[in-house]
């Protein structure tokens, strides 16, 4: 009898156990599916970005290519639609100032490159070496004040060009006439981490036209580098 009456109320308790499960789902199970749309529509959604980020990356890249073979190369490269990225319209700026350049055109190129720049800032990378070329495209045309002032911004520690801008100052020292403060410059980046082999060189270089021993480098320290005046 015990048996039967144990039997009856494990009956009973799955009754009330599905009656509470069934009542539960009914009452929140909306929520479980919505979760799961959510899940599958963000899926969907990162598939669909996915495929137009690549479709727009090969619609520039074909642009590009287009362009190259274009009779005005710098006209039709910075005339390339990037689809809103700011990335890619950096670098079309980028490659129609190399083409200027490349037609003898350096200081419209270099003012191709700082106006990008401007407008252009999403990427520091990027952004950092449009000014980088556009000071060495300009040279001793370029504005002192304007020029020491991107260099300082482009040389401050960790920056992504750090060296490079400090060995632009240091061309920018040897233009103004500064010899010692020159030299004293390049021996400081000389002892900095991260120099590639040749920028080495170029600082060699340098070193060997300013008449000094390009071997000597200064113990490292803590220097203030010297810019050139604005003029």
């Amino acid at each position: 009898m015990a048996n039967q009456n144990d039997s009856f109320i494990d009956e009973v308790t799955d009754d009330l156990r599905r009656d509470r499960l069934f009542t539960a789902f009914r009452r929140f199970g909306w929520i479980a599916i919505a979760l799961i749309l959510v899940l599958v529509a963000g899926s969907a959604w990162r598939e669909y970005s996915s495929g137009q980020a690549e479709k727009s990356a090969r619609a520039w890249g074909d642009a590009v290519l287009a362009a190259q073979d274009s009779p005005d190369r710098a006209t039709a490269l910075a005339a390339i639609d990037a689809k809103g990225s700011g990335g890619r319209k950096l670098l079309s700026e980028m490659l129609a100032a190399g083409a200027e350049a490349e037609a003898g055109q350096a200081d419209k190129a270099s003012e191709r490159l700082l106006a990008a720049a401007e407008a252009n800032p999403q990427d520091p990378l990027l952004h950092d070496l449009a000014l980088l070329k556009a000071v060495m495209l300009a040279g001793p045309t370029m504005d002192a004040a304007k020029r020491d002032g991107i260099l300082s911004q482009l040389s401050k520690p960790g920056a992504p060009y750090e060296l490079l801008a400090l060995e632009q100052k240091a061309v920018a020292l040897i233009g103004a006439g500064r010899s010692e403060d020159a030299t004293m410059l390049i021996r400081q980046i000389q002892q900095k981490d991260g120099l590639s082999e040749a920028l080495r060189r170029r600082l060699a270089e340098m070193m060997i036209t300013l008449g000094a021993d390009p071997e000597d480098a200064q113990g490292p320290g803590p220097q203030t580098m010297p810019i050139a005046p604005s003029e």
